[in-house]
């Protein structure tokens, strides 16, 4: 039999729901990474808003070692930091109590807060000094995620007619544009803290020149995903993927996949082209809590994710799942509710941010999601024992519809597939997928069983542990079909992943490995001694 790779019985073992996990100071070392890939973890984030790439480059390397070890090609992630909106510089912190007025102007750099003499509002510049332009009367600028919170009442012209115009400009103050806002809500206001402005159109670029660096390394050094930030409009996915399409080209590399993070209102009114032109969405749930109001995020998750199975991609829910365990060991029942509900929405993977990144217990919480997702999915199978209610509200989608509409061949077979398994009761799908085209139909069908996925080519492995319901597994490209039941079946058996006479749906392409010819399903009960065909020898 050929070498494969072999896996304990653990908690993480076959989670349907995939587990991401954030790189950070608390799992920076390889014992660490490879007791998350233990637990559960299947993808890992390089969040590229922190740090340099050295750092980066040393998580990446540790994450590569922790995999060989485990035996698992796992994926990483790079997050892409976008035109993150910040306070200027600073020089001490400014604690601004409801009623205050605050100035912004569009200077760029050193600019003081406050008037020395008391006489002037506090003021403040931002490292985007052209959005000031954007922003009109009436709109909203929160600092800190939210926890300051103004109204613009009023946008001022250099030289004006107001008095306080006036007066900033007898202070011979370089600006060109500034705004009036009142403080709503009060408290401390530092430099670097985010400004989010869920009200204006900003004229600002999705893709910076410090996320070109950050493709170019992700480019560089192979990384599985790439999240966009920031996205608005589906041209904003279309310019990422020309740029890769254009490195592709150039260097005959694979596809890299980009996912498109939904947190900003604009992003939401234009979902069904971002979800189109993407490989994959987040609902960053983060900046969608800041910019819209607070009951809504719950309804655009569902509606994020129900979109998204239509179209056949995999959806990520993140932010705040597990958010008290950075400090406690165990999570607050509310969390625990909140991940098994996103599991019951269809979220193909769950992110974990700050949890492992900076948390004191990075393994226990991926424990704890695992287990989470282990218990939510045997629910939405049926195989709780329970009485099956909360299945019954579980969103189930079909095929997506837009595979149904291109009645593409293997979707079609992938679909078949669903059917079989369900009047079967099999208990795993196994898929020969070499560059994971086969295993993603079958994964959009959102199957209640595991899919062991085989392939030859690592980079396609790792690219697979985003898909729900796939463990990839690495195998030398068999001979023949009959020699790949052959050796599944063996396999099956020696890691009790099934009991002898359990059936098992094998769909596979002749001749196997070649790409696009998925074209097969096989019925297999497991221990069935596999007949070779006879071939009689060449005269």
């Amino acid at each position: 039999m050929h070498d494969m790779q072999a896996h304990a019985t653990h908690p993480g073992e076959h989670l349907l729901t995939k587990i991401i996990a954030t790189l950070g100071p608390a799992c920076a070392d390889v014992a660490t990474i490879v007791r998350l890939i233990e637990e559960g973890a299947r993808v890992f984030r390089i969040n590229f808003s922190h740090g340099a790439f050295d750092d980066a480059a040393q998580l990446l390397g540790k994450v590569r070692q922790a995999a060989q070890q485990s035996g698992r090609d796992v994926g990483v992630l790079g997050d892409l930091p976008g035109p993150k909106i910040r306070v200027g510089k600073v020089h001490d912190a400014i604690v601004l109590e409801t009623g205050d007025r605050v100035v912004f102007t569009d200077e760029s750099a050193g600019v003081p807060a406050g008037d020395a003499e008391g006489e002037l509002p506090a003021r403040f510049a931002t490292t985007y000094p052209s959005v000031i332009r954007d922003i009109d009367i009436g709109h909203r600028l929160l600092v800190n995620d939210g926890a300051v919170r103004m109204l613009v009442i009023d946008k001022l012209a250099h030289g004006g007619s107001d008095a306080l115009a006036q007066a900033l400009a007898q202070k011979s103050m370089a600006w060109r544009h500034a705004l009036v806002c009142r403080v709503i809500v009060g408290g401390p206001v530092t430099r670097g803290k985010g400004i989010n402005l869920p009200d204006s159109k900003l004229n600002v670029p999705s893709i910076t020149p410090r996320d070109r660096e950050c493709i170019d390394w992700a480019l560089d050094n192979a990384l599985d995903f790439l999240a966009l930030s920031f996205v608005r409009h589906a041209d904003d996915v279309r310019q990422l993927k020309g740029i890769l399409a254009a490195h592709r080209k150039q260097h005959h590399g694979s596809a890299l996949p980009v996912i498109a993070k939904i947190e900003t209102p604009q992003a939401l009114v234009e979902l069904e082209g971002i979800i189109d032109q993407a490989d994959g969405v987040m609902v960053a749930r983060g900046d969608l809590g800041v910019e819209m109001e607070l009951a809504e995020v719950p309804v655009i998750q569902k509606r994020i994710i129900r979109l998204a199975h239509d179209h056949g991609k995999p959806v990520i829910v993140a932010t705040q799942m597990l958010e008290s365990m950075i400090q406690s060991a165990a999570p607050t029942r509310a969390e625990v509710s909140d991940v098994a509900n996103a599991i019951f929405d269809g979220a193909d993977a769950v992110m974990l941010s700050g949890e492992t990144a900076v948390g004191a217990h990075p393994v226990q919480v991926v424990n704890v999601m695992a287990r989470i997702a282990r218990r939510t999915g045997a629910d939405i199978s049926g195989a709780s024992g329970g009485s099956g209610g909360a299945a019954d509200l579980v969103y189930r989608s079909r095929a997506p519809m837009k595979l149904r509409e291109s009645r593409y061949r293997t979707a079609a077979l992938a679909h078949g597939v669903s059917v079989v398994v369900k009047d079967l009761g099999a208990k795993l799908v196994v898929n020969w997928s070499e560059l994971g085209g086969g295993a993603r139909y079958l994964s959009q069908n959102r199957l209640d069983v595991p899919i062991l996925a085989f392939s030859s080519n690592r980079a396609a492995l790792r690219q697979m542990n985003l898909m729900f319901g796939v463990v990839p597994l690495w195998m030398q490209r068999p001979a023949d079909g009959h020699d790949f039941i052959r050796q599944i079946d063996q396999l099956i058996r020696e890691h009790q992943w099934a009991q002898v006479g359990d059936p098992i749906v094998v769909v596979k392409g002749e001749p196997i490995g070649v790409p696009g010819v998925t074209n097969q399903i096989a019925i297999h009960y497991v221990g069935d001694v596999v007949r070779l065909r006879w071939r009689p020898k060449a005269e």
